[in-house]
């Protein structure tokens, strides 16, 4: 066992943690943030993206213990006072979602595609965001919802 200090959603965390164990089942099973989903534990879907440091990260290629120290925001913690973050309120208002089970994850990524300046082009933001699957949508929506949010954060280009 090993002793790790996270800092999740402003929040810090001192845990005891199995070497072995994933950032995404520390999230999920220590921290009850259970927006974070499990897709496919192979990195391929991106169903649990979240940020660590600011980085937009797949938590299931990341050992609980190599986030000590870190800064992390999940999809509970994008949310403001009782606002919507601007991702979330642009996926809600272009219907960006369908099943639901990719939407944290694509939120996630689209957060720190837009913050690194990155949402410039509709094929910017397929290329950014190629790393996350969605099985039900087409991606046209969130496409459409990713150009709007990053207009509306004031870093689209």
């Amino acid at each position: 066992m090993r002793q790790v200090a996270l800092t999740v959603n402003g929040m810090r965390h001192e845990l005891e943690l199995e070497p072995r164990e994933l950032l995404v089942y520390v999230l999920r099973d220590r921290l009850k943030l259970t927006g974070t989903n499990v897709g496919c534990d192979t990195s391929s879907c991106g169903a649990c993206t979240v940020l660590v440091d600011g980085e937009s990260v797949k938590s299931c290629t990341v050992l609980g213990v190599q986030a000590d120290g870190a800064e992390i925001t999940t999809i509970e913690g994008l949310a403001a006072n009782g606002s919507l973050h601007p991702v979330q309120q642009a996926f809600h208002d272009h219907h960006a979602l369908q099943c639901g089970y990719c939407t944290p994850g694509m939120v996630m990524a689209a957060v720190s595609l837009i913050e690194h300046g990155e949402a410039t082009s509709e094929a910017a933001i397929r290329e950014g965001l190629e790393g996350n699957l969605c099985r039900c949508t087409g991606y046209h929506n969130i496409v459409a919802a990713v150009q709007d949010a990053a207009g509306a954060m004031g870093r689209a280009r």
